[in-house]
């Protein structure tokens, strides 16, 4: 047997949130609470990650591929990252290398003097930035678009960092919530959009900036509120001071971290992700019910879904599939015969369950198809009688351009078939997704309308809410690293 690593075929075929980022400041064990956090947020990037730390005289980092725990869970490395203020990231790779250079944060020395930064989100004019950039005798050395932030502060001509930043900041185009260190003070900004999230957290002095609550949880501080959008928020000795440089844009967080990629756990512009996702699940109930004896969640996203479904509908929620929780990637040979045994190497029906049953399966999302249609032979090769499926989101008909890799439209399989055509090539009995207003009314949102979305749902609808400048003629293809953009 070889030593190769592949994907399973189920982490294939759904969509990956780019990043995570955490920072503190004012806390000895700095570091300490920076891996602590990360690791809370590992679901948000599984690829690499980085610390950097500021112990008053210098900045000290350490980065890695692999995950949190592999990289930092040696007490000897976070011996070596010493400090009071530190920011972490977790990366998730797209089409380009997984290589060293581009994980974050990403560190650059200036003449006011060291800065960290690291950035969630994904900037929609970084190819031609950086084109702009490189004529002006920038020297790139990752292929990712958050060094161009680097570049735009380092050929800024206003004096202050904070200036430098706004003034490197107004020339992107696209979303991003960074963490930024830089000479006793910590840095947090939300793109005017507010489409990734960002939130303020406190730890007896020590503040702390995070992509999701639970990373506050994880380190035993207090939620004080979110990041706004377009707020930028520097915290010094002096405290913390807010500012608005941004022209003020309508707020279009990202629905999708409701459906799929914040931890159930987490609070999110004022509600809690598992309590949305539960509710999703009565909406679909009323929405799309059927006959059935059970409803089976697909493990782990669709299960709070899964329970508002049952309660909704007054059908009995078993686990009739089992997740295999310590499998990530097969460690043997990618033969055509392991392949097809990639859906069962994670998840396995029960058959005591299933068998003789009229089954629901609820799932968050169907990208490409393959994975659910794998699902479905699996229970019905568990002796279920008929399969329905319910969908916890509309159908994926767009690519993201925002932060998430996503497939480009030709592979999706909602862009490319009716529900009905959805249904046979998956082959279930019958197929139904909730509504865009099933959603909105799930997350306490108004109903949606073209002048006030108050949510990206470009996924679902194709209404991109920020110009995709790099992408020519509007066609939306994948995400691509700088590395196959400037071939």
């Amino acid at each position: 047997m070889g030593n190769l690593t592949l994907p399973l075929p189920f982490d294939d075929d759904k969509p990956h949130e780019e990043c995570a980022v955490f920072g503190v400041i004012g806390h000895p064990d700095a570091a300490a609470l920076a891996a602590l956090g990360l690791h809370a947020l590992q679901h948000r990037g599984q690829e690499g990650s980085g610390i950097v730390t500021y112990d008053g005289k210098q900045f000290h980092s350490h980065k890695a591929l692999g995950l949190v725990g592999d990289n930092f869970g040696d007490s000897d490395v976070i011996a070596k990252l010493p400090g009071n203020a530190a920011i972490g990231h977790n990366r998730y790779s797209t089409t380009g290398e997984t290589v060293l250079r581009n994980v974050q944060p990403f560190f650059a020395d200036f003449d006011f003097g060291g800065f960290a930064v690291c950035h969630n989100g994904n900037l929609t004019n970084s190819r031609q930035l950086r084109r702009e950039l490189v004529r002006r005798g920038c020297i790139f050395q990752s292929t990712s678009d958050t060094e161009t932030i680097i570049h735009l502060i380092a050929v800024s001509e206003q004096k202050s960092l904070v200036d430098r930043m706004v003034d490197a900041l107004s020339q992107l185009v696209g979303t991003y919530s960074l963490a930024a260190l830089a000479n006793d003070s910590l840095i947090g900004i939300r793109d005017p959009f507010g489409v990734r999230p960002l939130v303020l957290g406190k730890l007896d002095d020590a503040w702390i900036f995070a992509s999701e609550t639970c990373a506050l949880d994880i380190i035993g501080a207090t939620y004080v509120r979110d990041v706004e959008p377009g707020e930028l928020l520097v915290i010094d000795r002096d405290g913390l001071h807010s500012s608005r440089p941004f022209e003020e844009k309508p707020k279009r967080f990202c629905i999708f971290e409701y459906i799929y990629f914040a931890r159930p756990d987490s609070e999110m512009e004022g509600s809690n992700v598992y309590a949305v996702r539960e509710r999703i699940g009565r909406e679909l109930a009323r929405e799309a019910g059927v006959a059935a004896d059970l409803v089976i969640p697909v493990p782990d996203s669709g299960v709070p879904a899964a329970l508002g479904y049952a309660k909704e509908s007054g059908i009995p929620y078993e686990l009739g599939i089992i997740r295999n929780h310590y499998v990530g990637r097969t460690f043997i040979e990618p033969t055509d015969q392991i392949r097809n045994l990639g859906v069962k190497l994670k998840h396995n029906a029960n058959r005591c369950t299933i068998q003789g049953k009229r089954v629901i399966l609820v799932d968050d999302s169907i990208v490409r198809g393959t994975t659910s249609k794998k699902i479905v032979e699996m229970v019905r090769g568990a002796g279920a009688t008929e399969v329905h499926m319910r969908i916890a989101s509309p159908p994926t008909t767009h690519s993201c351009f925002y932060g998430v890799d996503t497939p480009e439209r030709s592979k999706l399989l909602a862009a490319n078939n009716s529900i009905a055509e959805m249904a046979r090539i998956i082959g279930v009995d019958s197929l139904a997704f909730v509504s865009i207003a099933g959603v909105y009314r799930a997350v306490g949102g108004t109903p949606r309308s073209k002048d006030a979305p108050q949510f990206c749902d470009a996924c679902f609808t194709g209404d991109y809410p920020i110009p995709l400048v790099d992408h020519d003629g509007g066609e939306m293809g994948k995400q691509l690293s700088f590395l196959k953009q400037l071939a």
